[in-house]
């Protein structure tokens, strides 16, 4: 049964820093591309980074941009994402998601919708104080 688990999420004060995980189980990481996106109270959720299958390549929203950085660990089977110079802008429910990539596909295409993607993490909270 494939399921991703994040975590890391907790509050933190202004400028801070965390690192989300995102634990992949029942199936092989190698096919998948991978996103964060993030969900605040009374909005729609939003992509924040972007992985492709091959670890080499990665997006950013620009709201995020030089403050996030997105990697992987195929063999740990584990995605980060590690959050510097954090703002109460950042608080969030934070997800993991993952989308099947067909193999004999060897470029990079974004999928930065979250329709996009088949399999779902439950989110790891993260709060940034003021």
């Amino acid at each position: 049964q494939l399921q991703l688990v994040e975590s890391g999420g907790r509050l933190v004060q202004t400028g801070g820093s965390l690192r989300l995980s995102c634990v992949a189980s029942g199936f092989r990481m190698d096919p998948y591309t991978f996103g964060w996106f993030r969900q605040a109270p009374g909005t729609e959720r939003e992509g924040v980074s972007y992985i492709d299958k091959s670890g080499d390549n990665s997006y950013y929203a620009d709201s995020v941009k030089g403050r996030f950085t997105i990697s992987r660990d195929n063999a740990k089977k584990t995605v980060y994402l590690q959050m510097n110079n954090l703002g109460p802008e950042d608080t969030a429910l934070y997800f993991c998601a993952a989308k099947f990539i067909d193999p004999d596909f060897h470029g990079t295409r974004w999928y930065l919708e979250p329709q996009e993607y088949e399999n779902w993490g439950r989110g790891t909270l993260v709060s940034v104080s003021s």
